[in-house]
């Protein structure tokens, strides 16, 4: 089952998202693109086309104005993180929102100087964070970049013997 700290935490992954309002809404450049609402149901601002997507593959969702809702008892993790991804690919700035899919794109070892033994996931991950450098990633401890959603404790472990032995 699917709850508010999963959607807290997928939501607030992104870069340049705020919590509002408890931490039920999220919103980057100011503009709302996920939140829960108080009778337990997910609320996510979507392109037309996807907002269809969304209504044909979850029988409980819901059209709300520019909004698409469904219970998020309703929707599993790995659906909600994809959903909750692309209502905010929809509402952030487009030179934030092109960054993030190019991080999409990246492969280990393809960003920066970071070790490519991280794996695609961590890469992907630290790279939608905007941190493309070992001189970044010093800068953070364990837990903020295991707070990343990609980065795991073999990840961590593998930059922090990188950074120890340069």
């Amino acid at each position: 089952m699917t709850t508010s700290a999963q959607l807290r935490k997928t939501a607030l992954s992104h870069p340049e998202a705020v919590a509002a309002d408890g931490g039920r809404v999220f919103t980057v450049g100011g503009q709302e693109f996920a939140a829960l609402d108080p009778d337990a149901h997910v609320r996510l601002r979507l392109p037309a086309a996807e907002a269809e997507d969304m209504l044909s593959q979850h029988a409980t969702a819901e059209r709300g104005g520019a909004f698409v809702r469904l219970p998020i008892a309703d929707i599993n993790g790995q659906a909600l993180n994809y959903w909750v991804r692309r209502a905010w690919l929809a509402c952030a700035p487009p030179e934030l929102a092109a960054a993030a899919s190019a991080a999409e794109q990246a492969g280990a070892g393809e960003i920066g100087d970071l070790p490519k033994a991280i794996g695609r996931p961590a890469t992907r991950a630290l790279a939608n964070a905007g941190i493309t450098t070992l001189d970044q990633v010093a800068h953070l401890s364990d837990a903020e970049l295991a707070a990343l959603h990609g980065v795991g404790p073999k990840a961590v472990r593998i930059l922090r013997e990188t950074l120890a032995t340069r």
